[in-house]
């Protein structure tokens, strides 16, 4: 079993998480810790961001953080065993720097069977975290 299991998730996306959250449950084990981690992309350009409300990004962070307490109040039964993170960012670099500020020992992850749609909009950032990561990743279909 595992220590600590990051499951970054997309809860727009049931399929990030509906395969990916029983297998880091099962990982974990009766005594590892769950990091669930929602990601807030990155505008790309500090032009977008000025025709954006002010507050926008606060607000949107702190909505993600309300959204995730309430993801996991509905799928843990023991909330000691999970924590709470928002990140901010490229995804798979947010990933795996979240993998190491918080010392997991495994990153659990879905991700669709490729086609070629998907290969390049969905797999990209699994390829990503799988290749640069120093921890072992699992990665859910």
């Amino acid at each position: 079993m595992h220590d600590i299991v990051l499951l970054p998730i997309d809860l727009q996306h049931p399929e990030s998480w509906a395969k990916a959250l029983p297998a880091a449950k099962r990982l974990a084990g009766d005594r590892g810790v769950i990091h669930l981690l929602g990601i807030v992309h990155d505008f790309g350009s500090s032009m977008v961001a000025t025709f954006l409300p002010k507050g926008y990004e606060q607000k949107i962070l702190q909505r993600m953080k309300e959204e995730l307490d309430g993801f996991a109040a509905d799928h843990f039964d023991d909330e000691s065993r999970v924590r709470i993170h928002v990140g901010h960012g490229h995804v798979a670099e947010t990933i795996l720097k979240a993998a190491a500020k918080y010392g997991a020992d495994l990153i659990v992850m879905a991700s669709e069977k490729p086609d070629e749609l998907r290969s390049i909009l969905v797999s990209r950032d699994a390829n990503a975290v799988v290749r640069h990561s120093p921890v072992s990743v699992m990665v859910v279909r």
